[in-house]
């Protein structure tokens, strides 16, 4: 009998660790894509790596309910067909910027052997898995968090007892490839469903959700579906054009989604994205891809809310309050802006040619109010006299020079900063042009020299200063000790002048300047090689370019709030959003939030934003919000985020690893400190070696007993050697050699447990309300709630719909059976939610449901 076993395997790559060139991936949403390893259970243990015939061919566009298997006969070789993807569907739920997304992929093997499927995403950086069940066979299986050591353990000891298990990897701070493989049987079926989670960030005045989809073939059925529920009533909602997912593009009538945006109220949107297959080939050709592997591009939504120009608003609900702050009814802070550019010898050709093509952009963007200073540096540093082009300061590296005149240049003083006039650009921009790439990196004095131009223009200029500072390398002149290099600039940086790193291409130490940036009241963002590089650049810059406050402080009473997230920010800029989470107590004695016309009235927080603007300081004052559905996932997401970027600043991680992983734990997020295993039950007897299949450092996982070559398509960028990521196309390796054609992911390792469960109403609920576990009695399928026992199950009639009071999204609606309310369960975060409104239907567990949502 042939076997059923599940392989699991996050692959992760970490672009500062990849040090091939001309690599990009701009991933602001996450890559749905479906790989096939097509494979004949019941073959040779062994894999014969002189093979390298192609193992699969594309199978045409049919209904998996039609799908035939034709007849060869015995003594011709019959190509097996790769299994049929005939269902694509992600769903993203938003309420009060807190986006839930759910990937559901369905999967036949239309073939007459048994054959791999695998189903892969890639992530956005900032979000957290917290969910992923897979079924086969109509049998469902559930992941859950354990701690590392603990799962690691878990793990070995399934393999040692021969049960088919699954690694899972996953780099902390990039974009993360979640990939799962299961065996299918012929004309069998699976399914996968991934649940992930993240606070929207916003950026140049919206909010934007991009979902990159790339299933490699045509589908009958893929779809988008974005619901959208805010306090604030809604300012806009669109869907622009489809992105290649490798490069910034513009707008594209030919790459129009044609999206449907519903506006339910002024404050809730729907969108839908459902191409059919003709659709999907047209939008395939016109992103320059073939059209048999189907649609592969990013779909996009942009959004943004109507919001108090002053203080904010703050949502309190439940013991938790989130405070969201973007004031636009003010005036541009004129800064001082240092540009330390890197001009080493790794920088020659194109990169040095992106980097003037960005810089004369970015310096068109200076405003009239702001100055500036151009300090380029190799082995050896040099600060420019913008007016006479030329340098003015110059520190050499000891020895380097045989010539003392190169020398003298270190004993003048360093330059004031010089005004952004039209006649000073003209004029920087010809030191840019001036600019050549030799040398070492030495990125220590490069910095201090920085700090020393700022500390000696202190008294003269009273604009906010910033350093952008970019290098594609690792330090390997001056002080090469990067422990050594944060310490000291972190000490020297005592007016906390923030130090925005950008990492060019891959060679970039990105932990590094993570770490450096975190601790000079800043972030470091990536630049990817590739034709728009200076793209990237410019867009960096004009996040960053309109700073509207600084010495931003958040204040509430003490004694009122408890477990607040980080309430002190060095610059508030134009667009973007500061969002500050907490909790209050609830117990009877405590003063809790009141309601007046439907607005709660400030529970005793007397929260104020204290901050300086143009003129001079100023206090403001949020206004208090109804939240829609919950808010204790906010304060644990921001919380946990804010935990981890500490961790990756501090040097001894110790105490702030515990505190990340106490919440991973309680809220199953995936994280760099937490870890999970999949294990499944190798319910059948066989001869083929399940340990093979949980391997992943001699080969894939599985690898043993599958055909002679391993065949799958993906998105090119997501490893080395295989050109652009605009490339999506088949790649052919051979058995043993795949892994030896892979990156060596710098990861962490993350296992995955499961159970084996039924399917029933209860089991499909559990996908979507993973608390239900606990209520749940299996004896007699029901529910047991603070109101009683209640059943799930459907009768055979039910009265009409009552009208209750108060839905999830703060409307009156309809009391109808929990399982027919979707529209709502994002907002069910756990048995207390579930309790305000639910509503009796007879003997039947209910929710308040709104209007016309129920399916």
């Amino acid at each position: 009998m042939s076997a059923l076993y599940v392989v699991i395997v996050v692959l992760v790559q970490s672009v500062a660790n990849n040090n091939k060139p001309n690599m990009r991936l701009i991933f602001k949403g996450f890559s749905l894509t479906l790989l096939f390893l097509a494979s004949a259970l019941g073959a040779p243990s062994t894999i014969d790596p002189s093979s390298t015939t192609p193992s699969w061919v594309t199978v045409p566009n049919v209904d998996p309910k039609e799908g035939t298997i034709e007849k060869e006969s015995q003594n011709q070789e019959v190509t097996p067909k790769i299994p049929k993807i005939y269902s694509m569907k992600v769903d993203t739920n938003v309420t009060n910027r807190f986006a839930t997304t759910l990937v559901t992929s369905k999967v036949k093997n239309l073939d007459e052997k048994a054959q791999e499927a695998t189903f892969a995403v890639v992530l956005p950086e900032t979000a957290y898995i917290s969910g992923f069940v897979m079924e086969i066979d109509g049998k469902k299986y559930e992941a859950y968090v354990k701690e590392k050591e603990e799962a690691k353990k878990t793990y070995d000891n399934a393999v040692s007892v021969g049960t088919a298990a699954g690694l899972v990897e996953v780099n902390a701070r990039d974009s993360n490839r979640f990939t799962v493989s299961v065996n299918i049987e012929p004309q069998s079926k699976a399914t996968f469903y991934l649940t992930y989670e993240e606070l929207l960030a916003r950026q140049n005045g919206q909010y934007e959700i991009v979902i990159n989809l790339h299933p490699g073939q045509p589908v009958k059925d893929l779809g988008v579906q974005v619901n959208i529920n805010e306090t604030r009533p809604l300012k806009f909602v669109k869907a622009p054009s489809l992105r290649s997912g490798n490069e910034i593009s513009k707008n594209d009538e030919k790459l129009d989604p044609k999206a449907v945006i519903e506006n339910i109220a002024n404050n809730r949107a729907v969108v839908s994205f459902k191409p059919d297959v003709e659709r999907q080939k047209e939008l395939a050709k016109n992103l320059g891809k073939k059209e048999a592997d189907g649609l592969a591009g990013q779909f996009v939504v942009q959004y943004d809310v109507e919001r108090d120009p002053q203080g904010g608003e703050i949502l309190v609900s439940d013991g938790y309050f989130v405070h969201f702050f973007a004031p636009s009814d003010l005036k541009p802070l004129s800064k001082h802006v240092i540009f330390v550019l890197d001009t080493s010898g790794s920088m020659y050709g194109t990169r040095i040619l992106q980097l003037k093509e960005a810089m004369k952009t970015i310096l068109d963007q200076l405003k009239k109010e702001d100055t500036f200073n151009i300090i380029d540096f190799n082995s050896d540093i040099n600060v420019w006299d913008i007016p006479g082009e030329k340098i003015q300061y110059q520190e050499v590296e000891q020895n380097y020079w045989d010539d003392p005149s190169k020398q003298n240049k270190s004993e003048q003083s360093l330059p004031g900063s010089f005004e952004a006039n039209s006649e000073n650009i003209k004029k920087a921009k010809n030191v840019v042009q001036k600019l050549e790439a030799t040398g070492g990196t030495n990125i220590f004095s490069a910095l201090e020299i920085a700090l020393n131009l700022l500390k000696d223009n202190k008294n003269k200029d009273t604009r906010q200063p910033i350093i952008m500072f970019l290098t594609d390398g690792d330090p390997t002149s001056g002080e090469t000790n990067t422990k050594t290099i944060v310490s000291k600039i972190t000490e020297k940086n005592s007016g906390k002048i923030p130090i925005f790193s950008l990492s060019f291409g891959d060679g970039a130490d990105r932990s590094f300047l993570e770490k450096l940036s975190l601790r000079n009241q800043a972030f470091a963002r990536h630049i990817y090689e590739g034709a728009d590089a200076a793209l990237q650049l410019e867009s960096f810059y004009k996040y960053i370019s309109s700073p509207l406050l600084n010495k931003v402080a958040f204040k509430y009473v003490t004694e009122r709030v408890s477990q607040v997230t980080k309430t002190n920010f060095p610059i508030f800029f134009d667009g973007s959003e500061l969002v500050v989470a907490g909790r209050y107590p609830t117990h009877e004695s405590a003063a809790v939030p009141s309601v007046v016309d439907n607005t709660p009235i400030d529970p005793g927080f007397a929260p104020v934003v204290n901050c300086y603007a143009l003129p001079g300081p100023i206090e403001l004052k949020p206004k208090f919000e109804n939240p829609i559905g919950s808010l204790e996932k906010h304060w644990a997401y921001l919380t946990l985020k804010q935990i981890l970027e500490d961790r990756d600043a501090a040097d001894n991680k110790t105490e702030l690893t515990k505190k990340a992983l106490d919440i991973a734990l309680k809220y199953s997020f995936v994280t760099p400190v937490s870890s999970l295993v999949v294990v499944k039950p190798n319910d059948t007897k066989t001869e083929s070696n399940p340990e093979d299949a949980s391997k992943s450092s001699n080969g894939p996982p599985g690898a043993a007993g599958y055909g002679p070559t391993l065949s799958f398509a993906r998105p090119m960028s997501i490893y080395p050697n295989a050109g652009s990521v605009a490339s999506y196309e088949a790649v052919h390796l051979v058995g043993q050699d795949l892994y030896d054609a892979m990156p060596q992911f710098a990861s962490t390792p993350y296992l995955l447990l499961t159970t084996e469960v039924t399917t029933n109403v209860f089991e499909k609920l559990k996908t979507h309300l993973p608390w239900l576990v606990d209520i749940f009695n299996t004896e007699n399928g029901t529910l047991t709630l603070p109101q009683g026992q209640f059943k799930l199950d459907s009768p055979t009639s039910l009265p009409n719909a009552p009208e209750c009071p108060r839905t999830p999204l703060n409307q009156t609606g309809t009391c109808v059976l929990l399982k027919d309310c979707h529209q709502v369960y994002n907002l069910l975060t756990d048995l207390p939610t579930y309790s305000k409104f639910f509503c009796p239907l007879q003997e039947f567990a209910g929710v308040c449901c709104p209007t016309g949502t129920t399916t």
